[in-house]
């Protein structure tokens, strides 16, 4: 079977070390055939006014088009998460599972694994966000599920047909010795919900920790005789942490603070996104209240924060803006570079993952279009365009 080639012009691309002007883009089948850089354009197929970059990766997902994972596990509901994200620059993503019972945990790890064996859909793998958390630091997660590592628990999460895992865990919860029986089988732990010590938490990742899940929020704090989670996210150079740019969880100084102390290789982009990205979803019900979305935030009916309706363009914007202000002094276009790279490629170097998060020839043709205020003007996929009525029925079928 022969396969597509589609050339595409692009006046300014990103591929994740430098600026290019004007590029010849050739896109073979799925993949990256050829990049160029050429005077002007004469022969492509589709030229691409704006900036062009890696797609982005986003590792915690838990819903989106309206859907919740949680609600329900299924390939149907995969779809419609990757679809109500994809227009704001998601090409991958790690769907996101709650703290939940054994019998969901198992549903969402088969039809993640559906997922990836009817071939592309941008579906890496799954997150476990729990449910092996701290009950004191568990925020929306239902403390009827916070539990102990069972055995059936570690069975699903080291399945081989699910692609890439995550879990967040609290490591005063969980002792070192299984974080390195999760790490050995593959699994990307990360720290989270938690009020560990920082002994705790530097066992864990002398233990194989590598990650952290939403810095700042739902984990020990930094004070003088007690430097918590917090410290340790910000020192120790063994993490990468994944930081929610919503403007609503994290101050932006303390946005600032992080990407000054962490840097741009090991900070990470994540939304946090529940289902109303992608939709016109106002409430949804969670346990026994609400999460309502008003002015860019999620709240339960007591005003505490349950997720984000952030989308990964707007994370883009917010952490660029703010990195502008805070950092005048700053080269415009290294800012922008390392906040791209925050988008895709930590995430991918995270996961392991080396045919996403940079252009390169032999990389999934995994890219976006941005407008000169980093709006996304398209998606492509593997290839194929988003449609842009939001329809992943070409994509992900």
């Amino acid at each position: 079977m022969s396969i597509s080639m589609t050339t595409y012009f692009a006046k300014r691309l990103f591929d994740g070390k430098r600026f290019h002007d004007n590029v010849y883009l050739e896109v073979n089948g799925e993949v990256i055939g050829r990049i160029t850089q050429v005077s002007e354009n004469t022969a492509a197929d589709v030229v691409l006014n704006g900036l062009v970059c890696a797609g982005f990766i986003d590792t915690q997902v838990n819903g989106g088009g309206g859907v919740l994972f949680n609600y329900a596990p299924s390939l149907a509901t995969l779809l419609t998460m990757m679809g109500g994200h994809s227009k704001y620059g998601t090409t991958a993503m790690l769907p996101t599972i709650i703290t939940d019972s054994s019998e969901v945990m198992t549903d969402a790890a088969n039809a993640v694994a559906e997922a990836i064996a009817a071939g592309p859909s941008g579906i890496l793998g799954i997150h476990y966000e729990g449910p092996h958390l701290s009950n004191e630091k568990r925020g929306i997660h239902p403390s009827s599920h916070v539990r102990s590592l069972s055995d059936a628990d570690l069975a699903t999460i080291t399945r081989q047909d699910i692609g890439k895992v995550m879990v967040t865990l609290a490591p005063e919860n969980v002792s070192p010795d299984i974080i390195t029986d999760l790490v050995n089988q593959g699994v990307v732990v990360s720290l989270g919900h938690s009020a560990a010590t920082v002994e705790q938490a530097l066992a864990a990742i002398d233990a194989g920790a590598t990650c952290t899940t939403h810095l700042f929020n739902a984990m020990s704090g930094l004070t003088a005789r007690e430097p918590g989670l917090i410290n340790i996210a910000l020192s120790d150079q063994r993490l990468t942490s994944g930081l929610i740019v919503d403007l609503h969880h994290v101050h932006p100084q303390n946005c600032a603070l992080a990407y000054q102390c962490i840097g741009a290789e090991r900070l990470m982009l994540v939304t946090d996104a529940m289902a109303h990205v992608g939709s016109d979803l106002q409430t949804l019900p969670w346990l026994d209240s609400t999460i309502t979305r008003k002015d860019g935030k999620l709240t339960l009916d007591n005003g505490s924060l349950a997720g984000s309706c952030l989308d990964m363009s707007s994370a883009v914007r917010n952490m660029y803006s703010l990195l502008r202000q805070q950092a005048r002094n700053h080269d415009a276009n290294t800012l922008l570079a390392n906040v791209l790279n925050m988008a895709s490629r930590v995430p991918a170097n995270l996961l392991g993952i080396v045919d996403r998060g940079s252009l390169q020839v032999g990389s999934k043709a995994d890219f976006v279009l941005l407008s000169d205020d980093l709006h996304v003007k398209g998606s492509w996929a593997c290839g194929v365009k988003v449609d842009e009525n939001n329809s992943q029925s070409s994509l992900y079928q």
